[in-house]
């Protein structure tokens, strides 16, 4: 093999290796992000720079097949499509089934291949001399193109550039794929969210229809309670209108029988509780129920011999709803009311309506808080059963990953002992590491939640628990090239705790510290007396928390939006954990972040 063969081979080998590792970083990428404009973005610059060509892009189709520049790489001395909406004319329905069958469209010169006229000029309109096309399909579907151009001349594509592209392809349409997936699950989630929202908009405005009710009439309708709106209405009618008698008949639920729920009457006997067949009086009821009013006089029998007759107008309650029963007034037979009475009681009636039904609403939505209770109850005896069930399978997991690193220590070949491997396992037994915790975590949250943990106590020397605790995070401090600086006041001597609880607070807080200090960084621990209390507090350079953030930071999952969640981690529960965990241990804990320092300080009371 001649030298010049010898370089090609070389050059061709170093090609293919860059090819791979392009291939892996953009599919390593994929499984780690699911922002798929930033995925794109990145994919078609390193292509271009990958390629050494003027132009690389992604064409995404609309539903009319035309489509849109949605991402571009280009250098400056070409000219920039990026967000051009192109309908290519020569595309047609047999090209749409070739590009999802996997067709690639390999153009040298656009003037000596066989396009159409009209494909031509097009690209000729964009500057493009040579042009790549390869299909990106998610699911299936024709996605899109991604396509790498030569502006400045005709070019020769290589196979192997040809054969990298269509992996990356594979790759990107997976990245569609996956993105459109969680789409299709924030809006699931949008959804489910908004349909929480409106239950509990529905159970806030139940608590306001007291408010509701005063604002809209201050005496018919300033109780929950139906009797006393019964009474108050019954009273306020009969002493407005000056009348001998008001009553409320309300229906049963089948609008067959009516009963006087509550009379208010001067000097005459009672009908409160009588009750009567609507279909005994048809005509009657049969224009109440269609919400009509009725004047009429009548001869009334429970009245004295001297009043036999009687006035009497009734007026329908009802609402949107249907009709809840009648509003029944009494007076002399020589006495009719007029048109402003009828039009005024009708519109107590109707308020009347809105109350009661508001109460006997309020008196549902009430029970239906007593049941939420006891769903939350349910929830949280869930999440326990769960924690306890997730803990033994990821015990499991840890267990094997042990084992497996003792085998491998033991009967390690060539193989099992490569850098890739080893790589994988470590990153295998730091999740199963991190899942442990994080069932450990919400176990103990929901421990505490319950009210259910209990001390035990028992004397404490912080002089010899601190430097044990922070021994275990030493080598992670070289790791990051961190410094761990240990000082004591020298006159704190025992203290009176529970040692599991303050070990984990303060594994806690250490682990926080160790998470966000930077390389070259200072983690500060120190500890000392006051008049009732030993502090201890923890402190870590190079992150500084605003103080509408120090507000959030103890919240159940909540995470600083300023800070990079792929590369600090963590799900918001530890520091929930360090707050709880303190109370628990009847201390108190205060931050203060300021000239980019950040410290927790607890302060736990002398017990003798």
């Amino acid at each position: 093999m001649s030298n010049s063969d010898s370089q090609v081979a070389q050059e061709s080998l170093s090609l293919q290796a860059q090819g791979d590792k392009l291939v892996a970083a953009i599919a390593l990428r994929i499984r780690q992000s699911l922002e798929l404009d930033l995925i794109l973005n990145q994919t078609v610059e390193e292509v271009r720079q990958f390629l050494k060509t003027d132009r690389v892009l992604v064409y995404r189709f609309e539903p009319d097949w035309s489509g849109l520049v949605v991402v571009e790489s280009v250098v400056d001395s070409c000219k920039a499509v990026f967000g051009s909406r192109i309908k290519d004319p020569c595309f047609s329905e047999n090209h749409i089934q070739k590009y999802r069958q996997g067709k690639i469209q390999i153009v040298e010169d656009i003037y000596n291949s066989n396009l159409t006229p009209c494909h031509a000029e097009m690209l000729a309109s964009f500057e493009v001399k040579a042009n790549l096309v390869l299909p990106i399909v998610a699911e299936n579907q024709l996605w899109g193109l991604l396509i790498a151009q030569h502006c400045l001349s005709p070019r020769k594509w290589d196979l192997s550039e040809v054969s990298l592209l269509k992996q990356l392809t594979t790759q990107v349409g997976i990245a569609v794929q996956q993105a459109e997936l969680y789409q299709k699950v924030q809006s699931l989630n949008e959804y489910l969210e908004l349909k929480v929202q409106k239950r509990t908009a529905k159970l806030e405005r139940s608590f306001k229809f007291e408010s509701l009710i005063r604002n809209i009439t201050e005496k018919i309708r300033d109780t929950l309670d139906e009797t006393q709106i019964l009474q108050t209405v019954t009273q306020e009618v009969r002493e407005v209108l000056k009348i001998d008698r008001c009553k409320i008949e309300l229906y049963d639920h089948q609008q067959k029988i009516g009963t006087i729920v509550y009379e208010c009457s001067l000097n005459e006997p009672s009908c409160q509780g009588i009750t009567r067949k609507i279909a005994d009086f048809p005509e009657l009821y049969q224009q109440l129920l269609q919400k009509q009013s009725l004047q009429f006089v009548e001869k009334v029998p429970e009245l004295s011999p001297k009043k036999l007759h009687c006035t009497r107008l009734v007026c329908p309650i009802f609402d949107n709803r249907g009709v809840l029963g009648n509003l029944w007034l009494l007076r002399p037979p020589q006495e009719m009311f007029d048109e402003l009475e009828v039009r005024l009681v009708e519109q107590i009636a109707n308020q009347c309506a809105i109350a009661i039904r508001q109460a006997r609403l309020y008196k549902n939505t009430q029970s239906q808080v007593e049941e939420l209770g006891k769903l939350n109850n349910l929830k949280d005896n869930f999440l326990k059963t769960i924690s306890h069930e997730l803990r033994t399978p990821m015990s499991s997991i840890l267990i094997a990953s042990q084992t497996l690193e003792k085998l491998i220590q033991a009967k390690g070949n060539q193989g099992i002992q490569s850098q890739n491997f080893q790589r994988v396992f470590d990153i295998f037994k730091n999740s199963c590491q991190k899942q442990n915790k994080l069932v450990n975590d919400l176990l103990t949250l929901c421990y505490v939640d319950a009210d259910s943990a209990t001390l035990i106590p028992e004397w404490i020397d912080l002089n010899l628990l601190i430097p044990k605790l922070a021994e275990s995070f030493k080598e992670q401090i070289q790791n990051q090239q961190q410094q761990l600086i240990i000082s004591d006041s020298g006159t704190i001597s025992l203290i009176n705790s529970d040692i599991t609880l303050l070990e984990r607070v303060i594994n806690e807080l250490l682990t926080n510290a160790c998470k966000y200090t930077p390389a070259e960084g200072k983690i500060s621990i120190a500890t000392w007396a006051e008049e009732t209390t030993v502090c201890f507090s923890i402190s870590n350079s190079g992150v500084e928390i605003s103080p509408q953030e120090q507000k959030l930071i103890f919240d159940k999952f909540y995470r600083i939006p300023t800070l990079d969640p792929w590369r600090y981690g963590g799900t918001g529960i530890g520091l929930a954990l360090v707050k709880k965990l303190v109370a628990l241990l009847g201390a108190e804990l205060q931050l203060e972040s300021r000239d980019n320092m950040t410290t927790f300080t607890m302060r736990l009371p002398i017990k003798m």
